[in-house]
């Protein structure tokens, strides 16, 4: 493998010790993800799924049977009340935004718990000016930070004493901040207490690259609405587009005809073909979480040894599948995308550059030679190019041809470093 992909001795060297390092928290990888395989497998046993089932509708997309049964299936993996899995949720950050829209009226007051959500956000909330904003129909925002990377939970609850919050935000993975994912732990402690303290309010929860890394799901834990993308784990690499919204009937009816159309809600909407791979997608999705944490890991042991920071740490305990590496300097993140992307299926020829993008504020590097654009569950890496330098890696569908990736990468900084 070593000479078939000209990798140097120097990095090779550095991936065997580092593989030695991590073979506990690889068998603890393959126990989550038999056991979430066990959890698919049983809701796939009690819907009775069928070849039938893979049929596609076009036009306005009525009785969908298989549409209808790609809902029960992660309704049941959720222990959710209902759930709205569509095609015409362009993004995770659509489906968030959709949900926001249609749980929110004006004058209600929205609260952020983990302090400013991801960039995508900001624009949909308000934060940033926009004339299609949350803000601009009256919806109110305030946010409170997080303490020590856990949730401030006197500061929660004070506020929700004095207001009446309509909902509650939670984004669990870091997005491009510096403080850490949120555990599933954290999660049912803080919902406890809001619950407590203010039953009313609605709980939604931001589940973007956290699906299938534990054992448990936010609702699961006490969270009304929980939210997510087919382009990240549960599409398991083979969804072209789309997200889930899972929870409380009530809610998902809301947020289904904000989706589509008051009166309508999810009685519409074709599938255009996509049933059969949504499903197979979600019955691959364990081991491909499994591939993505195991090059996570992996990542994370051979960059520490070359004295970057890394987080989570080769044995820490894992939130998401995303792996934040502080380069510390413009050169070396720009290299390790360069290597990645050399190290992908798709357009492994390319040299990715820093560019302006929708929804950002800085400039930001991407490499992602996926077979569906953008999709964060094949490995990818991205970050702004703004101090500290910090690249945010994630994904990989097989764990032997990810690894190829990171070994190419690191033989770019290797290779870099020998040069100075």
């Amino acid at each position: 493998m070593k000479d078939l992909l000209g990798i140097s001795t120097e990095t090779w060297d550095l991936y065997e010790k580092a593989m030695q390092e991590v073979k506990e928290m690889f068998l603890k990888v393959d126990e989550i993800c038999e056991y979430n395989s066990a959890k698919v497998m049983a809701a796939f046993f009690e819907a009775q799924i069928s070849e039938a089932h893979f049929d596609m509708t076009t036009g306005y997309g009525y009785n969908d049977l298989g549409r209808e049964k790609v809902e029960e299936v992660y309704a049941k993996i959720f222990q959710a009340e209902s759930a709205l899995v569509r095609n015409q949720f362009i993004s995770g950050s659509h489906a968030l935004a959709k949900t926001l829209f249609g749980l929110l009226r004006p004058n209600d007051l929205l609260l952020s718990i983990n302090g400013l959500p991801y960039d995508t956000l900001q624009e949909v909330i308000g934060i940033q000016d926009n004339p299609s904003s949350l803000k601009s129909y009256g919806v109110i925002y305030h946010q409170i930070d997080l303490k020590e990377d856990d949730f401030d939970y006197s500061k929660i609850t004070e506020f929700l004493n004095q207001h009446t919050v309509k909902v509650v935000m939670i984004q669990r993975s870091r997005g491009y901040a510096s403080r850490k994912s949120l555990s599933i732990e954290k999660c049912e402690e803080v919902i406890s207490l809001i619950k407590k303290v203010s039953p009313k309010t609605i709980v939604m929860v931001d589940n973007c690259y956290c699906e299938f890394v534990t054992k448990k799901e936010p609702t699961q834990v006490g969270a009304d609405v929980v939210v997510g993308s087919l382009i990240k784990n549960l599409g398991g690499g083979l969804a072209p587009n789309g997200g889930y919204v899972v929870g409380k009937k009530e809610y998902i009816d809301f947020i289904a005809e904000a989706l589509t159309l008051p009166g309508e809600g999810r009685e519409v909407g074709p599938s255009l073909g996509a049933n059969k791979v949504f499903l197979q997608g979600l019955f691959l999705a364990p081991s491909v979480v499994a591939s993505a944490l195991k090059t996570s890991i992996l990542t994370s042991a051979m960059l520490k040894k070359l004295n970057y920071q890394v987080e989570p740490e080769p044995l820490e305990e894992r939130v998401d599948i995303v792996e934040k590496i502080t380069f510390g300097n413009r050169k070396d993140l720009i290299s390790y995308c360069e290597g990645i992307q050399s190290g992908s299926p798709i357009d492994s020829f390319a040299k990715p550059i820093p560019i302006h993008m929708p929804g950002y504020q800085d400039e930001i590097i991407m490499a992602c030679g996926a077979f569906t654009q953008g999709s964060s569950i094949e490995l990818s890496c991205d970050g702004p190019l703004r101090s500290p330098f910090s690249a945010f890696q994630q994904g990989g569908l097989t764990f032997d041809t990810a690894k190829v990736g990171i070994l190419k990468a690191i033989d770019k900084l290797i290779e870099g470093r020998n040069e100075e």
